[in-house]
Formats: structure tokens, sequence, C-alpha cells
């Protein structure tokens, strides 16, 4: 099987990771802060370890200002919610996913105003057109790193400066870069990072997180549920100190556990040559698209300018049909449809059937591409 769906969830996750949720549960299972014993202890440990990893893995220099949520997702709503208020201007771009669309659509209806900077058909941006877009009561700006459709990449820290001058801050949904693209949140002037585990960082589903860049002030941003936190018990009323402000209820420890284990897999391995790697395999599946007739591909077709995802149309063949074949007649694992990202398939004109996505990851091989390009030929011309 050739699995070629990563920007969904990467799959295999290391052997590593497996056993590190495994192990955590049998010596450290404990529930973190609720209690002093020995179990939980070892379970906070393991938590704040994982902390640490994350901030040192971002360059940010607060572990503390590193909130575990259940995806990135989650971390957006957590920051969109807790940030903006009603007579607030918010900017986002023509590219984004739902997680991102979704709540600024429902934020629109309680009062923020939104615009959304129109993006090329390959995904780029153009700043001068953001530059347009922030006035004075600009709050916040929200944009993909990379985009989940084509992979193209956003000038992040250009963006950075255009919001930073208006006075707003940056959030930047981080789901498709995390851990397939080098990210320093203090070098590219990011204020508020949303992470997921599951994807290229190699953690399980259910767990990701927001990181807060120092500047941020947290006063500012109030928390999207309250609850137990093991902390400050005899109040009723949330605690203000980081993370257990934004962090209510029992943690995901295996989870957290795993995603540790997943940060020290790509450490020990390198962002810098697993960049490479993913670079290589897109270059292979462009090249081998590129040559198949009535093949229509989306996006930059440069791997600089993206991360590992290529999508493709072919001309009187539906992408329902072309995904059923290839994991039915020749083991390849895509995905088809809009993504869940109906803003970025109209601003690429593929909307409304979408494309085919090929999301090569990690334990993806050249020879992996190259026979799935053999199985879209096949397809293709028959």
């Amino acid at each position: 099987m050739i699995y070629l769906d990563n920007a969904a969830t990467s799959w295999p996750k290391p052997p590593e990771v497996l056993k590190a949720m495994t192990d955590v549960l049998e010596r450290a299972g404990g529930n973190p802060g609720r209690s002093g014993h020995r179990l939980s202890i070892a379970a906070a440990r393991v938590i704040y370890d994982t902390r640490e990893a994350i901030a040192s893995f971002f360059g940010t220099s607060d572990p503390l200002r590193v909130i575990f949520t259940s995806n990135a997702t989650h971390a957006i709503n957590l920051a969109l919610r807790g940030i903006l208020k009603p007579g607030d201007h918010v900017v986002t771009s023509s590219i984004e996913h739902n997680a991102v669309m979704r709540p600024l659509r429902s934020l629109e209806k309680q009062g923020i105003r939104l615009s959304i900077v129109p993006c090329a058909s390959d995904g780029s941006i153009d700043v001068r057109d953001l530059e347009k877009a922030m006035n004075s009561t600009t709050r916040l700006v929200i944009m993909t790193h990379a985009s989940n459709v084509v992979g193209t990449l956003l000038p992040i820290t250009e963006i950075a400066s255009i919001a930073h001058q208006a006075g707003a801050l940056l959030l930047v949904d981080a789901a498709q870069t995390a851990g397939a693209f080098p990210i320093d949140v203090q070098a590219a002037g990011i204020d508020l990072l949303a992470f997921t585990g599951h994807k290229e960082l190699q953690g399980p589903p259910g767990i990701g997180g927001l990181v807060i860049s120092d500047n941020v002030d947290v006063s500012q941003i109030e928390p999207l549920m309250r609850g137990g936190t093991g902390s400050r018990s005899e109040s009723e009323e949330q605690p203000d100190d980081l993370p257990d402000k934004y962090e209510s209820g029992t943690a995901n420890l295996a989870g957290i556990a795993g995603l540790g284990v997943g940060l020290k897999w790509i450490t020990d391995r390198g962002i810098g040559e697993i960049r490479d790697h993913l670079k290589k395999l897109s270059q292979t599946l462009i090249n081998g698209l590129s040559a198949l007739p009535k093949v229509k591909i989306y996006g930059t077709l440069d791997p600089e300018r993206s991360v590992a995802i290529v999508s493709f149309t072919v001309t009187g063949k539906r992408v329902s049909e072309i995904g059923l074949r290839l994991d039915e007649e020749y083991d390849v694992l895509s995905r088809v449809g809009l993504h869940c990202a109906p803003a970025a398939h109209r601003t690429i004109g593929s909307f409304p059937e979408g494309t085919v996505r090929l999301a090569p990851g990690a334990f993806t091989t050249v020879d992996d591409a190259q026979e799935a390009i053999q199985a879209i030929s096949k397809v293709v011309r028959s």
C-alpha cells in the first residue's frame, strides 16, 4: 500500500510513538496535577517535558505559553473566540481551511468585521493586497502557513510585519507545516501558532496546541472553556495562571506522550533533512503528473514554495472515480473532493468537485511516488 494522505493525518507513526503511549499509561497513569502521589507526579512530568520540547521546537522561550488542545481547530477557536469582540476587524486569506472560515463566519454574525484577501490561482498572496485590507480597527490577522489543498506557503514573516505595523496580532494555522517546515515563532514574528500533532509532527490524533508568543498579553484572551485545572481548587473562578487558564479538564496524557516522542523523532533526523526529502517527493510527483495527458496540476509547481501537497484533476474523469480506482485497483491512498476548504477550491478554480490530492510524508519513498505515478497513468489512460 502506498499512503499519500499525510495532509489529512500522517501514517504510519514511528514505532517509538506507539510505544511511548502504551508505556506512559502503564508507568505514569495518574491524573496530572490532581493528586500528590507518584503516578500523578510522573504524569505531570511527562506533560511538562513535552511542553518544554514544543517550546524549543518552535523557538519560543516560555513552556507555560504552550497550551495543549485536542487539535489545531480547537487551538484556532480558542484564539479567535478569546481575542475577538464585536466591532473588531479581522483579516484572512481566500485559501483558508474551514477550521478558520467557519469560526470566522460565526463570529461575523456576532459583530466582528471580516476582510478576505484574495489569493492567486496558485494559492500565493500579494502582500500589497493585505496592506490595503488593514485599517485602524484591525485586531487580528489569521492565515494558514501553507494551503492544505495546493501546499503553497504564505510569506508569514512579511505578513507578521504588516500586521504589527497596523497594531494587530498574527495567528498562524500551522496544521500543514508543523514538523514539515522549520518554524521559529520569535524570528518570524508570529504571535499565536496553532498546530496539530497528528500530521507531520508524527503524533497521534487528538492532540495539538496553541503557542502564545511572549509579547502577547494573555489577559486579553478569554478561555474557550472553564473548569477543573487541579490548581486553585478553593476558587470557583477560572485561574489566570498559564497554562491552566486555557487547559480545563484532564489532559490527554497518552496523546501528549506520543507527541513528545514524535518531536524527538523529527529532531533526531533534522527538520532540514525532512524538508529536503519532502521536496524531492513533491518534485517526483509533479514531474510524473506533468507528463500525463489531460492532467491539470494546481499550485505553484515549485517545491521550494510549497509543502508536499500535489493536487490535480483529469479532463473527463471525476475525482471520486480516480480516487476510488487508485485505492481499489492499485493500493494508492489519496484524498479527493474539497478537503474541508471550499474557499481554497474557489480560489484555484476547482470548485465544486475539488481535486485529487497527493500528500507524501516522511515515510514515503521516491519509489512509492514513482509507483503512484504509474498507477495514475493507468487510470488516466483507461
